[in-house]
């Protein structure tokens, strides 16, 4: 979708107009007939006059979300008809929010189509029309298209199936940033694993015809202000080896790579918005399969750090590659400032959040407070999960240094947070933050301006808790 800011002295004629309204009051000429036709003002509530090429779309309250929202709700139907150029005027509230209609607009529109044999071919123009063009105005939206562009590839990559994306894939998509970016890229294969003594990682992949790789992206901008250190769990496909997955659950793990995603498509974000912040990313692409060299409960693991760890169950598998990628961090990137860590880690998290929320936790209070304001003005749901004592012994291995399951059934989401922390160094406690993304990575059905399938997540909570160190 094209997206243009355009003044009104200059504006020519368009085949349609969107306009948002909060008020009943504000409906115009066209009042009677969209309260005759049940018009209410609610989120997601939208209504296209045909005679008058008008779509009004509603939004209930005065924030990100809800503008976003309506904008998306307006491309949806826009993009349902046979109409070529749309149009939106912008008033003063509308001028300050403009970074929500930008990216509401451009993550509403998307859809993924790469597996359909007859594709949607209507390309939308969507025109911001207002009195005098400014450089803020202009500055926003390139810097909002970059971003919801990344959200929307994020998606393309997650959405892909597992047959066509590969730990090699991860690898090869990788290469491509850096070599878009001019960034240095090294990937790492099994052998590597082995020879650094990372066991932890290689065990979960070492039953897939497709050999485990371990990526590492580097963004090093002269006069870098601070370093930053991303993680990401890129789990291609997880069956649950040998404590295999029922059917219905099997489905939609083409998911389970949903944070090394975020964390490829963050670096990429943070390249092309040429930021004065060093960013190095992180992720274990793995394939979590069955077989006769499969892992097993109760084989004993060696991570880097050389802790041990018990399986008791081989779907708690994410936790084990993280722990390996977060030693490795640590050990070959030195006086970062911050390790953040994305990853679809546990289903308690969804249960405890519902679909459409993150899990924030660490040590640090005041970087987990940094954490949840960065996601909430970026546009994202998260709320934080504190550690708990009395939880550290759920995890607890009579045979090893910890278990990779709780002895408990409940507080999953903070025990596999605090099976992390056992792979954070003690020098780098109070830098880490670790985001379970488990409920809106991949959700079976469209909300807000979010599609069916994979939304995206982390992507815009990385990039604005990165731009915030910088402001």
């Amino acid at each position: 979708m094209k997206i243009k800011i355009v003044e009104k002295f200059k504006s020519k004629d368009f085949d349609l107009e969107i306009i948002l309204v909060n008020k009943i009051e504000d409906l115009g000429e066209n009042k009677d007939l969209l309260e005759s036709l049940d018009f209410k003002i609610k989120d997601e509530s939208s209504i296209f006059l045909p005679e008058s090429k008008k779509i009004y779309s509603a939004f209930e309250e005065f924030n990100y979300d809800s503008i976003a929202i309506a904008i998306a709700t307006a491309i949806k139907k826009a993009t349902s008809t046979k109409f070529k150029t749309v149009k939106l005027v912008l008033n003063n509230f509308l001028e300050d929010n403009f970074k929500a209609l930008v990216e509401g607009a451009i993550l509403g529109a998307y859809k993924f189509e790469n597996y359909k044999s007859e594709k949607n071919k209507n390309d939308l123009e969507l025109n911001f029309v207002v009195e005098k063009k400014s450089s803020k105005l202009s500055d926003v939206l390139e810097e909002s298209k970059i971003i919801a562009s990344s959200v929307n590839c994020a998606r393309d990559m997650v959405n892909t199936a597992p047959a066509d994306f590969t730990p090699k894939s991860f690898a090869e998509a990788a290469q491509n940033i850096a070599k878009e970016f001019d960034l240095e890229c090294e990937v790492f294969g099994e052998k590597y694993l082995e020879k650094q003594k990372m066991m932890s990682m290689h065990s979960v992949g070492r039953a897939s015809v497709h050999e485990s790789q371990l990526i590492h992206l580097k963004y090093k901008p002269k006069k870098a202000k601070t370093k930053v250190v991303l993680v990401g769990k890129g789990l291609t496909y997880d069956s649950g080896g040998l404590s295999l997955k029922p059917a219905d659950f099997m489905i939609t793990m083409k998911a389970d790579k949903s944070g090394g995603v975020a964390v490829l498509n963050t670096i990429k974000t943070i390249a092309a918005l040429k930021l004065p912040i060093e960013v190095h990313a992180i992720v274990g692409a793995v394939e979590n399969m069955i077989g006769g060299n499969a892992y097993k409960p109760d084989d004993i693991l060696r991570a880097k750090n050389g802790k041990t760890i018990e399986v008791r169950n081989t779907d708690a598998e994410g936790r084990l590659v993280l722990a390996d990628c977060l030693c490795y961090a640590q050990d070959e990137i030195k006086d970062f400032n911050y390790i953040l860590d994305f990853a679809t880690l546990t289903g308690a998290c969804v249960v405890g959040l519902g679909e459409y929320t993150t899990g924030i936790m660490g040590n640090c209070e005041e970087l987990k407070h940094k954490a949840l304001v960065s996601c909430q003005n970026s546009g994202e749901y998260a709320t934080k999960l504190d550690f708990n004592r009395y939880l550290k012994k759920c995890i607890k291995s009579e045979i090893a240094d910890v278990c990779n399951i709780s002895n408990t059934r409940y507080g999953g989401a903070i025990t596999a947070g605090m099976f992390l922390d056992n792979f954070i160094y003690e020098e780098n406690k109070n830098k880490w933050v670790h985001f379970d993304i488990a409920g809106p990575a991949f959700v079976e059905k469209a909300w807000g301006y979010n599609p069916y399938g994979a939304s995206g997540t982390g992507v815009r909570m990385a990039v604005q808790f990165i731009k915030d160190l910088v402001n």
